[in-house]
């Protein structure tokens, strides 16, 4: 896990990478807002500014100072707006069992604990820009002695890091939605599948969604697809027709008028933009 293995970097889920929330942003707002999961962690640091995140269709409000981590394979979507600033960290999945197995969100008030945790950020951001010998592997010990304050901070600051509103059943049936929306998004269901999957009403359904994100189900699931639309669409040469098939669409023509309506913009536009698509 610790050793400059290049077989193991090349592996995306065990990249380890920090960057500027900014930077993600910068290459359209679906980058951030839009729904989407990543097949390893992520932990995202707000130094300042503040927005919204839906995690797990889950909403709440996000200020300065706030480390917000995200599993393996978790759907959320933030606002960024021009005065967040702030840095996303991409966990490898190889060391994913040192991060809780749950989304927390830590808002740190101490002003030792913000000191500490910019020690930690600093000394991971030096190793990863670094060219020495074993920077990687620096690096990767960092992302430990992080994962361990993570962690500490949890356990000494629970008040802060504990939204009760997950343990209610909306909350719950919600998350539930959102696990079989990253499952099988591809196959292209309706909100009334999914419903029957979890054994409710579409109409339950879309009222607990509005309850706890402010979105609709339906919102939720286009926003997933769209999101996997425009990665595909932005970061492959595949196909129009063969992504449309990928993402369980009838027909090309099909897919792009959903895309278009949507977006505003055709999908051989959107990618004709290239990093100037902001749709």
């Amino acid at each position: 896990m610790l050793e400059d293995d290049p077989q193991m970097m090349a592996d995306p889920q065990n990249r380890l990478a920090l960057t500027a929330i900014a930077q993600n942003a910068g290459q359209g707002r679906w980058r951030t807002e839009a729904m989407r999961s990543h097949a390893s962690p992520r932990l995202i640091f707000v130094a300042r500014g503040q927005g919204r995140i839906t995690i797990a269709g889950l909403t709440s409000g996000f200020g300065a100072n706030n480390l917000i981590y995200i599993p393996a394979g978790t759907m959320y979507g933030f606002e960024v707006g021009p005065t967040v600033f702030g840095q996303m960290l991409t966990v490898p999945s190889a060391m994913a069992d040192e991060w809780p197995l749950e989304p927390k969100h830590l808002r740190l008030r101490d002003v030792l604990a913000q000191k500490e945790l910019a020690v930690h950020l600093d000394a991971l951001e030096r190793e990863l820009k670094s060219d020495q010998t074993g920077n990687q592997r620096a690096a990767h010990y960092h992302l430990g002695l992080l994962a361990i304050y993570f962690v500490r901070q949890l356990e000494t600051r629970s008040e802060d890091s504990t939204d009760t509103r997950k343990d209610s059943a909306a909350a719950r049936l919600v998350a539930a939605y959102t696990d079989l929306i990253e499952r099988d998004f591809h196959e292209h269901e309706g909100v009334a599948d999914y419903a029957a999957k979890l054994g409710v009403t579409p109409t339950h359904l879309a009222r607990v969604c509005k309850q706890t994100s402010g979105k609709s189900a339906l919102s939720l699931l286009n926003d997933r697809i769209l999101f996997e639309a425009r990665l595909l669409l932005r970061d492959t040469d595949s196909p129009v027709r063969q992504i449309a098939g990928d993402l369980g669409f009838g027909s090309a023509a099909y897919f792009t008028r959903a895309f278009q309506t949507q977006t505003g913009l055709t999908p051989s536009q959107f990618r004709k933009k290239g990093p100037l698509a902001q749709a």
